[in-house]
Parts: structure tokens; C-alpha cells; sequence
């Protein structure tokens, strides 16, 4: 299964319970006669209908997914989002003690996923929440304020007045502004284009947010710190070499030469979550420090930080339209390229409870993940990247 210029097909299977199709990410057109691989991917999502983002069951529907799928394509890699803590943390009103039991579900999960798979767990936590003091008004600006999709901390300032400069600076809850030269210039590299950059990134400071363009509607109770250091918890030797965001990758290829991995990644957890030993990786540079996000999850799973090909403050309304391609994938416009699972030539799997980011961000051989927006569900999807391997 081929698309145009011979490159494979990016396959996607999409699963409402009682109707199930398969279409070409990229173009969203009907596949006819879909490969072996996506039959069996669609087959797995039949059974495992999704029970929504706010659901208790919701990590459990990962693991049995998970597993399920190990069942039939026996992988060697398998990357996988548990995110229910993330979403109810955030979307609910929890005291500490429910809280702490929640976290404590998530790490039973997780122990009954190895316990019944036999991989060796690499579990790395996206940074704790804090309690939200409050939320920034910024639609009445001269410019344009926009945060990216589930961004807290991060909005980017498109055209500001220098009233709104000097206004904005002034405000207690904003931790600094920034230029975009000196975003640019703080991680040594640049976009290919500057369209969609904006032209200032007004940080705020711990436990505010703000109330702009791309924010969600629902109200939330707890948001992401986002702190400077996440943890990594491993049984395997050696993990004093990650100390950045970005050695996890090679840490993870050197690893898959002799052991089957489970990347686990934990939404909305820190290092004060952790009830396991481990280790410290420093989150960002300088004054950044990644949101549980697309930002923070293609660093991960590439190595390199790729923080401007979907940058806080992204306009994505200026993509939209009927000829947009992945239209399944939101505001993504094309397939990472060299993420873990794509660069692994053995087979590898992806399951997740975060929409769009489990099948973008790893690009693993078949990724299966909520179908939901805005915590509305509307089933389960599957994309099969790659169609020869069964």
C-alpha cells in the first residue's frame, strides 16, 4: 500500500462502536482495500471501545489495548500515554487524599502492564500541577494573544501595541516577556519560516493562565507548573546520563539493542508524584520549561528540542480549511520525521489516552489512541504508519 512518489501510506482505522472505517491520514479520502495490518489494528479497536478522558477506567484502557496489540504484533518498542490523571486533575475539583490515590491507581497500572508483558519500563513523568490562582484576560488587547492547544503558561503575542507591552509588563502574575529573537537565539536555532511565530511570548507565572484564543472552555482546577527538572524511573543501568530532556532518545536506542522497552509517559505527574526512585532531567533551557505538550513529547521522542514547528501562540486557524492535510491529526500538518518509533527498524507500537499526539509523536508501526476533542468522545483511532512487518 503505497501513497503518491511510492512512499507507504499513513493508514488510519476509526472506530464509533457501532461503525468503523479506514482513510488516508494525510488526505482523509476512504482506503479500499486496507493491508493485513490495518485489518488486525481494527480488529483490537473493536474491542476496546474507549470509556472517555475523564473516565476511571481510562489508563486501564491503555494497558488492555496495549496488550491486546503486543498479543498479535509481538513489538520490541512500545510507547505508551496514561493521561487520565491529567485530565480529571485538571477538569476536576480533587482534594489531596483523592489525589494521591489516583496517582497511586496510575502506578498499580502500570505494574500490572509490566507484570503481564514482561518489558522493561522506562517511565518518565511530564511535570507536576499546581492549583490555579487565576486566569489572565488577554482578548482585549491591541494585538492578538493566542495559546496553543492545552499551553497554560505560554501565550504568544502576535502584532502588540507597545501599550500592551508596557501594560502586560507591569502585571504581577506575568512572569516576563519575552522577544522572539530571544526565544530563538536561547535554543541556538531557528524555524524554517517565521509566519506563524509570534513576535513576543508572555510567560506567566506559577499556577496562572490566561484567558485568550485556543484556551479550553471547560474551567479548570489544577494546571501544569511546568517545572525544570521531570523525573525518569528505570530499572535499567545506566540512568546517570540523562540529564537533559533530549538524552532520553539515544539513552533508549542504546537500550533496544538488548532489552524490549516500554516508554511510559506519565501526563500531569512530577517528581513529587513519584513513589519509585528516580532520576532528574532538566526540562527546557534557561527560563523555558516544557508544558506537557507537543513541544515536550517531540523533544522526547526525537532528541532535539522542536520547539518552533508548532510554537506556543501557533495560529492554527490560519491552516484550517477544506484542503488541509491529516485532517484526523489537529493542528498537525505533516508526520514528525525521525521520532523513535519511525527511526526503529525493528517493530514497535504506540497506545495512548492523548489524542493526536500518540499517533504523531512517536510515529511507531500501528498507534492506537482516544478519538477525542475536547474531552467529548467520539471513539477510538488506530494509524498504521507502516503496513509490511506482520
Amino acid at each position: 500500500m503505497a501513497g503518491r512518489g511510492g512512499d507507504p501510506m499513513s493508514v488510519a482505522v476509526i472506530d464509533a462502536r457501532e461503525w468503523q472505517n479506514q482513510f488516508d491520514l494525510k488526505s482523509g479520502r476512504k482506503v479500499e482495500n486496507p493491508s493485513a495490518l490495518t485489518r488486525m489494528a481494527g480488529q483490537v479497536l473493536s474491542r476496546h471501545p474507549y470509556p472517555g478522558d475523564v473516565a476511571r477506567h481510562s489508563n486501564r484502557w491503555v494497558s488492555d489495548t496495549a496488550l491486546d496489540l503486543i498479543s498479535h504484533y509481538d513489538p520490541r518498542l512500545v510507547c505508551l500515554i496514561y493521561a487520565y490523571q491529567y485530565f480529571a486533575g485538571r477538569f476536576s475539583s480533587l482534594e489531596p487524599p483523592q489525589w494521591e490515590r489516583m496517582v497511586a491507581e496510575v502506578f498499580a497500572e502500570i505494574r500490572r502492564f509490566i507484570d503481564r508483558s514482561g518489558y522493561r519500563p522506562v517511565i518518565v513523568g511530564t511535570g507536576e500541577m499546581t492549583p490555579l490562582k487565576g486566569e489572565l484576560d488577554l482578548s482585549k488587547l491591541d494585538g492578538l494573544a493566542i495559546c496553543s492547544s492545552w499551553s497554560v503558561r505560554y501565550a504568544g503575542l502576535h502584532h502588540p501595541s507597545r501599550s500592551d507591552l508596557v501594560n502586560l509588563a507591569g502585571l504581577p502574575q506575568i512572569e516576563r516577556l519575552v522577544t522572539l529573537q530571544e526565544w530563538i537565539d536561547l535554543f541556538g536555532c531557528g524555524p524554517d519560516t517565521l509566519d506563524h511565530m509570534p513576535q513576543y511570548l508572555a510567560i506567566s507565572r506559577r499556577g496562572w493562565g490566561y484567558k485568550v484564543g485556543g484556551t479550553p472552555l471547560r474551567k479548570s482546577f489544577r494546571v501544569p507548573a511546568p517545572p525544570p527538572l521531570i523525573p525518569v524511573a528505570t530499572p535499567l543501568e545506566p540512568v546517570n546520563g540523562l540529564r537533559h530532556i533530549t538524552d532520553l532518545r539515544p539513552w533508549l536506542q542504546d537500550q533496544l539493542a538488548r532489552h524490549k522497552i516500554a516508554l511510559i509517559i506519565l501526563e500531569g505527574l512530577g517528581a513529587k508524584d513519584f513513589p519509585v526512585l528516580h532520576a532528574l532531567c532538566r526540562n527546557g533551557r534557561s527560563w523555558f520549561n516544557y508544558e506537557p505538550g507537543e513541544g515536550q513529547y517531540l523533544t522526547l521522542a526525537s532528541g532535539r528540542h522542536q520547539l518552533f514547528t508548532y510554537p506556543a501562540g501557533y495560529p492554527l486557524y490560519e491552516d484550517d480549511g477544506e484542503d488541509k492535510f491529516y485532517p484526523f491529526s489537529g493542528y498537525f500538518n505533516q508526520i514528525p520525521a525521525d521520532t523513535i518509533g519511525s527511526a526503529f527498524e525493528g517493530r514497535s507500537i504506540a497506545v495512548g489516552n492523548r489524542s493526536m499526539l500518540t499517533h504523531m509523536v512517536f510515529g511507531s508501526d500501528i498507534c492506537i489512541e482516544c478519538f477525542a476533542r475536547n474531552l467529548f468522545n467520539q471513539g477510538c483511532m488506530a494509524v498504521v504508519h507502516r503496513h509490511d512487518k506482520l
